[in-house]
């Protein structure tokens, strides 16, 4: 037994002899302990845990050139060659990590909504319970600061551009016809279905070198990744009619919605401002399908609107009003993939399809034009580290438009253009701590049409000055090429540019947000005509110049009141332009210096309903009155519009819901058209641009067919 235990002494001394002590302490940049890290030989089992003063101890029989690895919960990971038997007790200071939920973002100029989004100003659904927005993404969007409410438009006009300015990208690819087919101060709407829409990220500025062609904003749209069931919805609504059913397989899905507009028996019963022979008529759909491979996925959209509408309109200067009916054709298509490759790879490509068709008759008269319009896209991101991510792709955009215009006499004009817009770019994302990062990019295009480039530098900073606000500073140059009401008469143009400057600030906590930002931008090669509208024998040049500076504020919360959530957005803005037939630098007459909304939404528990209310107020928007010696001198009556809305949950995934524009029947101008001659008298009479109808009301019910039993579309109404 004596010699037994000699022998297993000897034995345990000899292997102790062979082992060799790693032994540290681990710290962050700030000296502070290091609790729970995980200190490892690299491919050997052999290693510790940090205590709570960051100490850690362990042996090993490895010896030579190894390589110490450290881990740790909110930290990068630390790699340091070491040789074995020369190692010296040391202290290993850990650098935070930046994928953290608490780290910077670059937030200048972007709202954000979706369920992935760090900084979400609104929610995925927020663009159809908004009050007042009708289910039109538009609508809601005019809610939040740096846009204008044109009403006579219903387009985006954002930060002092007009609403060719802002460029709508699906899946990150450009939609070259947003918006439904109207006529002459009527408003229009976009022409998607939020339903399929996941969320959205709206850029008021300083937008990321990926995008291009866009002078003051850019829209993007993501379709729903991955659909939480099979379902069908179906909507009754004194506009029409819906219907709408997901189905979903294992590693594939497809959404398809179906819609039918007829305003002719709403308009039986509710007056209107317009004279209408035949009111808007539509039939339309979108379908998605998805298909999810091992490492990414596969999207093909598809958006189809035949539009049909006759009225007729009055003309100051003319006797007889103007018979205007139309039918619009319009399609949409992309496909799209998103995945990984290799060692933090990832790449997104895919090519869009846009075509529109318009026929119109003016009494006698008649013009048809038809754009076919397509967008290819490649875009590549390398991950090198957590603080190093590298973007880099290319476009490619072709646009084809045509127009003719006919009179019984035999006057036929043709007009047209054909355009190809090749770009590059690269991106730098640059995370110095979680608490700063920077962003800078180049764009680079070429438009055939104008046979000229563009170099187009970006950058952003972003710190963090507490857990919970940061600052963000953006500048960039931005280029676009004249729209095509000028480029089908005229091609020897240059391009538009603009320089943004903008200063952020971000408050951000569980329920509540705040920011606020200030704006300049200097806008340089606008294009300029003689004669009262843009015509096929105007003089053209890009000697147009201008600027907008202005402060956007925007508060959210869900806090104050349980079962209530609200937000405020003001804006102030000055800008002047001297561009199109302007005399001299002035404020253009789509442009309120002061804008203004209260969004509510409130759920009464014991009433199974949510009750919402907007108020959206603008000051006077400036006009030219020709009776004036000064140009673009008068001013508008403040803009005011208060609308509600009721959701009513019948049963689980039964809905009644109703809603009314502005409630209180204010008589909304947007301005005023004036005779292009003096009468007998020596003045100029006008018409006033007025609203298509005092109120709108609507009422629909909305069943949801779903697995579950228990989907609805209360948070879509």
């Amino acid at each position: 037994m004596k010699s037994i235990i000699t022998l297993l002494f000897i034995l345990v001394s000899s292997f102790s002899v062979g082992q060799t002590t790693i032994e540290g302490t681990v710290t962050d940049k700030k000296g502070k302990p290091v609790t729970g890290a995980n200190i490892y030989i690299d491919g050997t089992y052999d290693g510790a845990t940090s205590d709570e003063t960051g100490h850690f101890s362990f042996q090993t029989p490895e010896k030579g050139n190894q390589v110490l690895v450290i881990t740790g919960m909110f930290f990068e990971d630390f790699r340091q060659d070491i040789v074995v038997e020369e190692y010296k007790v040391q202290t290993f200071a850990m650098k935070a990590s930046v994928n953290t939920l608490d780290a910077v973002v670059i937030s200048a100029g972007s709202f954000q909504a979706g369920d992935n989004s760090k900084v979400t100003a609104l929610k995925p659904l927020d663009i159809v319970t908004t009050a007042g927005a009708a289910g039109d993404i538009i609508g809601a969007l005019q809610t939040l600061p740096g846009t204008q409410t044109v009403g006579e438009s219903g387009r985006l006009f954002v930060r002092g551009g007009e609403s060719d300015e802002t460029q709508t990208f699906v899946d990150g690819l450009r939609v070259a016809q947003p918006y439904s087919a109207t006529a002459n101060n009527l408003p229009a709407r976009g022409r998607f279905s939020p339903f399929l829409f996941s969320g959205m990220t709206f850029s008021t500025g300083g937008y990321s070198a990926e995008y291009g062609e866009a002078l003051s904003s850019v829209l993007l749209l993501n379709t729903i990744e991955e659909p939480e069931q099979k379902q069908s919805d179906i909507a009754i609504m004194t506009v029409g009619l819906g219907l709408g059913h997901t189905q979903k397989w294992d590693k594939s899905s497809l959404s398809v919605n179906l819609s039918y507009l007829n305003l002719k028996p709403y308009q039986w019963i509710v007056p209107q401002n317009v004279d209408w022979n035949k009111p808007y008529q539509s039939m339309s759909g979108e379908a998605v399908y998805r298909y999810k491979f091992n490492s990414g996925m596969l999207k093909v959209y598809a958006a189809f609107d035949h539009a049909t509408f006759d009225l007729n309109q009055e003309d100051i200067n003319l006797p007889e009003p103007i018979r205007v009916d139309t039918k619009n054709d319009n399609l949409y298509f992309n496909t799209s993939y998103k995945g990984m490759f290799g060692t933090q790879w990832t790449i997104q490509t895919g090519i869009s399809y846009g075509y529109s068709h318009n026929k119109t008759a003016f009494d006698v008269n008649g013009l048809k034009n038809a754009e076919n319009s397509s967008h290819m896209k490649l875009k590549l991101r390398k991950g090198f580290s957590d603080r190093f991510k590298l973007t880099f792709g290319g476009d490619y955009f072709i646009t084809d438009f045509n127009e003719n215009y006919t009179e019984p006499t035999g006057f036929n004009f043709n007009s047209g253009y054909n355009n190809s817009i090749a770009a590059a770019y690269a991106e730098a994302d640059v995370f110095i701590s979680k608490n700063l990062a920077f962003k800078a990019g180049l764009r680079s295009s070429y438009a055939s049409v104008l046979e000229e480039g563009t170099v187009e530098p970006r950058a952003a900073l972003a710190y963090k000055v507490s857990p919970k606000s940061q600052f963000s500073l953006a500048y960039g140059d931005f280029y676009q090429t004249p729209g095509q009401n000028y480029l089908k008469y005229y091609k020897n143009f240059e391009h538009q540019k603009t320089a943004h400057y903008i200063f952020n600030y971000l408050y951000n906590t569980d329920g509540r947000m705040f920011r606020g930002e200030a704006y300049y931008k200097k806008y340089d090669n606008l294009v300029k005509y003689d004669g009262i509208t843009a015509a096929f024998d105007s003089n053209y040049s890009n000697a147009g110049y201008g600027y907008a500076q202005g402060i956007d504020l925007f508060w959210r919360d869900s806090k104050l009141i349980k079962n209530l959530e609200y937000w405020v957005s003001y804006s102030y803005i000055d800008s002047k332009r001297d561009y199109k037939n302007y005399e001299y630098e002035v404020t253009p007459n789509y442009i309120a210096t002061h804008n203004a909304s209260i969004v509510t939404k409130y759920w009464i528990e014991d009433l199974r309903s949510q009750l919402g209310v907007t108020y959206s107020f603008n000051s006077g928007r400036p006009y030219d009155n020709p009776n004036e010696n000064a140009f673009m001198n008068g001013k508008t009556k403040a803009y005011n519009n208060l609308s509600l809305s009721w959701a009513y949950l019948v049963s689980q995934q039964k809905i009644l819901y109703f809603s009314v524009s502005n409630v209180m029947g204010a008589d909304n101008v947007f301005g005023y058209t004036y005779a292009n001659n003096p009468g007998t008298n020596g003045i100029y009479a006008r018409q006033a641009i007025t609203q298509p109808a005092d109120r709108f009301f609507f009422v629909g019910f909305f069943w949801t067919i779903s697995d579950d039993k228990t989907k609805n579309q209360l948070d879509n109404l």
